[in-house]
């Protein structure tokens, strides 16, 4: 039965964090942790799909994304970004919950289960890149990229536009006739708001801040031994199957399904393949 699903905000340190809720207010929770350029619509489908499942599903937007507003010199770094999704849980008093991590969910939410490791039942990865051999040759280049540098500015600020933005959700994928083409149109919309494409340019700049964690979050996976299900486009411009099957390393037992004709947004093209394997990984994490 799909359930409905709620619109709301939250005062956590001086940001507005918006969100998106649904299923039982006392049911186990999925944290939903959307990608660039998006937002938690991201997960609108997803959410009416996982409607028969018990569990209560939370997709925050992140400060400079979609719904969620930060005030005057907010430091957009990944870091920032944690802290904020930090307070968030302690602010919904979430202190058990399974990860969904996409894109910049990763960094964001491996940065919340190394700082709480004791919260996290359980590890979903849709194209979130932790090791070095995920990157693609033009994620690479693009880390390697110094604000100082001549051009890197507007090589980062085209990923702003909307030909940028459908390369990416483009990029690697058999049937771009399943893409909707109005998740693009509402990213632009989001990404043309005042200030937001300087917020996403101080994070293109911090990205490569994120490579130094990989160890720490590895060692997670490692010493946690924390059930892990990998689903991941194999078209991704910016991350490779390699970097799902990487998982694998440090979780063996982890389930990674590898999706062709999928792109860096695999849930747009594949959702009724994906959704009965997430369906599946969290009904095992009930206890």
């Amino acid at each position: 039965m799909q359930q409905l699903v709620s619109h709301r905000t939250i005062n956590v340190d001086g940001v507005r964090v918006a969100y998106r809720e649904s299923g039982p207010a006392d049911g186990p929770v999925l944290l939903l942790l959307h990608g660039f350029p998006t937002s938690s619509h991201q997960f609108a489908r997803l959410m009416d799909a996982l409607g028969d499942t018990p569990y209560r599903l939370i997709a925050p937007d992140y400060p400079g994304f979609g719904r969620t507003e930060a005030p005057d010199g907010f430091a957009y770094t990944f870091d920032r970004l944690a802290d904020v999704l930090e307070g968030f849980t302690d602010a919904l008093g979430l202190d058990r919950y399974a990860l969904y991590v996409f894109d910049f969910g990763a960094p964001v939410g491996l940065r919340l289960a190394t700082r709480r490791p004791d919260r996290v039942t359980g590890l979903i990865v849709q194209n979130g890149n932790a090791y070095e051999e995920g990157l693609s040759d033009a994620a690479r280049a693009f880390i390697a990229l110094r604000r100082a540098a001549p051009g890197a500015e507007d090589q980062v600020r085209g990923l702003f536009t909307a030909e940028g933005i459908r390369f990416q959700y483009e990029t690697g994928v058999a049937d771009p006739a399943l893409l909707n083409p109005d998740n693009q149109t509402l990213d632009l919309h989001y990404i043309n708001l005042p200030g937001r494409k300087d917020a996403q340019a101080d994070l293109a700049f911090d990205y490569g801040s994120n490579l130094t964690h990989y160890p720490a979050w590895q060692a997670w996976l490692r010493d946690s031994r924390i059930p892990v299900l990998v689903v991941w486009g194999a078209g991704d411009p910016f991350f490779t199957p390699a970097g799902a099957r990487a998982y694998l390393r440090d979780s063996p037992e982890a389930e990674v399904h590898v999706f062709e004709g999928a792109g860096h947004f695999a849930l747009e093209t594949h959702l009724p393949a994906i959704t009965p394997l997430i369906t599946k990984f969290l009904t095992h994490l009930l206890p």
